[in-house]
C-alpha cells in the first residue's frame, strides 16, 4: 500500500472513498464533518446516515458519496482527547483500522483520510499523526492508496516527516 500526504481539502479528493471524522450521531457538524455533509449534499447524506442511528467511537460505517468525487464516505468517530489515559490512542487507531476494513468490504482501492480527532475533539496533532501513520502502515488491507489529507501546513509537515521521502 502507498501512503501519501497532501495538503488540501478532503472533499475534493478523487479517490474511491473519503473518510469523515464524524460525530456519534452521524448528523454533520463543524470541521471536516460539516464540510463533507455540505459538499456531498446535506439532505441526502443526512437521510443515509439516519439509517444507522449512531456510530460508536472507533467504529466505521459507509454511505454513498452523493455529490462528492468519491463513490463512498466512510464515517468514523474519533476519541475526544482527555489527556491520553482514557483509551484515546487505541480508539483512534481503531478508527483507521475499521475504516480500512469498511473500505475492503466496499472494494475501495483508494481512500483519503482527514486528521481524525485533531479539531474540536482536541487530539494533539503530532500524536494523532503518529498513530495514523503507524496504524495505516501495519494494517492488512486490499486498499492500494491511502492519502492523508492535511488541511493545514503544520499537519502536512507532521505527515511528511513521519512518512519520510514517501510523503
Amino acid at each position: 500500500m502507498i501512503i501519501e500526504a497532501v495538503l488540501g481539502d478532503v472533499t475534493e479528493q478523487e479517490v474511491d472513498a473519503v473518510v469523515n471524522a464524524a460525530n456519534s450521531r452521524l448528523a454533520g457538524g463543524g470541521g471536516v464533518d460539516g464540510a463533507i455533509h455540505r459538499a456531498a449534499g446535506p439532505a441526502e447524506l443526512h437521510a443515509a446516515c439516519a439509517v444507522f442511528g449512531r456510530c460508536d467511537p472507533g467504529q466505521a460505517k459507509a454511505t454513498p458519496g452523493f455529490a462528492l468525487k468519491a463513490r463512498w464516505i466512510i464515517h468514523t468517530v474519533g476519541p475526544v482527547w482527555s489527556g491520553g489515559s482514557s483509551g484515546e490512542p487505541e480508539t483512534l487507531a481503531s478508527c483507521y483500522r475499521q475504516s480500512l476494513a469498511v473500505a475492503d468490504e466496499l472494494g475501495a482501492r483508494s481512500v483519503a483520510f482527514p486528521a481524525i480527532s485533531t479539531g474540536v475533539y482536541g487530539y494533539p496533532p503530532d500524536r494523532a499523526a503518529a498513530i495514523a501513520v503507524t496504524t495505516l502502515g501495519t494494517t492488512r488491507t486490499a486498499v492500494e492508496l491511502v492519502r492523508l489529507v492535511a488541511f493545514d501546513e503544520t499537519t502536512h509537515a507532521l505527515y511528511v516527516g513521519l512518512l519520510g521521502s514517501g510523503g
